[in-house]
């Protein structure tokens, strides 16, 4: 299982259990805490109607008082009632009042008049001075047919002469604990989602970063390097450079090791060239022969020279790991490598041209020199191959995501068993004046490429020659 999706696991798993207990506490608290609120009403009330209800107690004829009549006009006129989506159409309250010895003489419901209530909790500890509540059901069968009463003492002159109980049935409070709970619900539901969205963010962001170091392993890996990858966090970002200060300790001495033997194996010949033509010399030749080993020695160390310092300008660019980006207008880019080489080109009888409507308007971000040098060794390549009287052109196409900088000749062409070898460092193919390049200049623009996030490419044109291009991201 990917890292990101554990984290998201993780996370999502801590944000459930801490969500469950939430909506488990708060759905288990609304039961009780709206009973208690209503509770809290109902003795309110029983008090203020225990104060209406003494006169009538007092003056033996309850069933023709105050409070019987209050009832009895309130039941003759309808409820209409929208609380908060919750409608109530009937009043709920019922209303009874006992005597001295808990006998019930007046009762809203006129159930039961007469009865003994004195064994009752709300009768019974109210008569004592106690606070008096109970909640039983109407049918002994139906746990959910509860009623809630809650009681409040008459008194006159300081003495207790009756009881007054006010009772709702627990079911009318139904309604309002089952909103309640829904609303948690679909509350809990939409923060777990919520999460789940942010969590699948940063798991899908952490991928991402994540994605962009493997990728940049796997190129290290087929010798494809790529530039360091931004994941876009700081700690992913340092742990970015610590891979690849590891891969350059790492690979340091394999790639110092790889370059001596390159270096010893393309100076064999030389060196050997210049010591047979020392030993030859030494013998005090004819003075054509002089000139001529003379030459040769000059020309041997114009390679080794070249050599070296194709060595070293490599070796620079390939420790560079970021380039400063500058805005290049195309067209002006081919028109400045195309000047530095125009003396080159007119000496060998070679035409150098490129295609202005393709290249104008064009801009590309990048190095301005080393895009240059590109260009120029990509030229200089196919000079090499181009016979007198051929052409080489320059010019650029635009696609959807990259911008081709295109160098085409009309030379003999890449032979089949090279394609795969162009860009190795120090292969080289047999040119027509006779001397061997270096077998870097290729390797030389692939670095270039790779520093502009881009790559090269080359292949043989059906019509004859080398199409060699650079193609570079949009910026």
């Amino acid at each position: 299982m990917r890292i990101g999706m554990r984290l998201l696991l993780g996370y999502f798993l801590i944000v459930a259990v801490a969500a469950w207990f939430v909506i488990s506490i708060f759905g288990e608290e609304i039961k009780p805490g709206v009973r208690r609120a209503t509770e809290g009403m109902l003795n309110d009330s029983a008090t203020l109607l225990a104060e209406i209800a003494r006169d009538d107690l007092l003056s033996g004829q309850p069933e023709q008082g105050e409070l019987a009549r209050a009832f009895a006009r309130l039941n003759r006129h309808p409820v209409s009632a929208n609380i908060s989506g919750i409608i109530k159409n009937k009043n709920e309250y019922r209303v009874y009042l006992t005597d001295a010895t808990g006998k019930v003489i007046y009762d809203s419901s006129g159930q039961a008049l007469g009865q003994d209530y004195s064994r009752w909790n709300d009768v019974w500890l109210t008569l004592r001075g106690k606070y008096g509540a109970r909640s039983s059901p109407r049918d002994p069968n139906d746990p959910a047919s509860t009623v809630m009463y809650v009681a409040a003492p008459v008194r006159n002159n300081g003495q207790i002469i009756g009881v007054l109980s006010v009772g709702k049935p627990n079911s009318a409070l139904e309604p309002v604990i089952r909103r309640s709970q829904r609303r948690i619900l679909i509350a809990g539901a939409a923060l777990l989602g919520i999460a789940l969205l942010i969590g699948l963010g940063v798991a899908l962001w952490i991928n991402r970063s994540i994605s962009k170091l493997v990728r940049y392993a796997d190129a290290v890996t087929q010798d494809r390097p790529v530039p360091l990858p931004n994941p876009g966090s700081s700690e992913l970002r340092k742990l970015a450079h610590a891979l690849e200060n590891m891969r350059v300790r790492l690979e340091g001495k394999n790639y110092i090791e790889q370059y001596v033997h390159a270096l010893t194996h393309e100076l064999k010949s030389p060196l050997a060239a210049i010591r047979g033509a020392a030993e030859i010399l030494r013998e005090a030749p004819p003075p054509d022969v002089i000139a001529r080993f003379s030459d040769n020695i000059l020309q041997q160390n114009a390679r080794m020279q070249q050599l070296i310092e194709k060595l070293l300008q490599q070796a620079k660019l390939e420790n560079k790991l970021e380039i400063q980006r500058t805005s290049i207008e195309v067209a002006t880019l081919f028109q400045t490598v195309i000047e530095n080489h125009a003396p080159q080109a007119a000496t060998r009888g070679i035409r150098l041209q490129m295609d202005e409507r393709s290249a104008s308007g064009i801009l590309i971000a990048g190095d301005r020199a080393l895009l240059a040098q590109a260009l120029s060794g990509l030229i200089d390549n196919a000079m090499d191959f181009t016979p007198p009287g051929g052409t080489i052109e320059l010019h650029a196409r635009q696609q959807d995501k990259a911008i081709a900088l295109i160098v085409t000749d009309t030379g003999s062409g890449i032979p089949d068993f090279a394609l795969a070898r162009v860009f190795e460092r120090f292969y080289s193919l047999p040119r027509s004046h006779g001397m061997k390049s270096s077998g870097l200049g290729l390797t030389f623009v692939q670095e270039v490429a790779r520093l502009h996030l881009g790559e090269v490419t080359l292949r043989n044109r059906p019509e004859g020659g080398v199409e060699a291009c650079i193609c570079l991201p949009v910026a």
